[in-house]
């Protein structure tokens, strides 16, 4: 009885450190800009926040473009960009993603396409999308 449930605890753990590895959560590169956002749970969600943007060494990036002009010096760095959403592991749905580039947020998803590939979907109207290809970092 020992050895099966000792057997049914290895083969638990093996499926959960699967589990665990297909993911979204970790470092990815923005296919705009080569940004670098850090995705983490944030109770039973996710949040992603930018860990990197293309600002050369003691520059830092301002979210210059903020449709709050009171916003505009705050620095990108460790800004959280990505919130809100259900769902998961694999698939996100129902969250909001904010662009610096624009100073926008918009309705967005997130689907992990392949253990290193993730598609970002960001939303202006349920018609008027754009996706990104964004590759993990670690």
């Amino acid at each position: 009885m020992i050895k099966i449930a000792l057997t049914a605890l290895t083969a638990s753990l093996a499926l959960a450190g699967v589990a665990s590895a297909s993911d979204v959560t970790g470092v990815w590169r923005t296919s705009e800009r080569g940004g670098r956002i850090e995705i983490n749970p944030c109770g039973k969600s996710i949040c992603g926040k930018i860990v990197g943007g293309n600002s050369g060494p003691g520059e830092v990036e301002t979210d210059a473009k903020n449709k709050d002009a009171a916003l505009r010096n705050r620095s990108l760095n460790g800004l959280v960009i990505m919130k809100g959403f259900s769902g998961g592991p694999n698939e996100w749905t129902g969250g909001t993603i904010y662009n610096p580039n624009d100073g926008g947020t918009y309705k967005a998803s997130v689907k992990l396409a392949a253990q290193d590939t993730l598609q970002v979907k960001g939303c202006v109207a349920a018609m008027i999308c754009q996706t990104q290809t964004w590759k993990r970092l670690k």
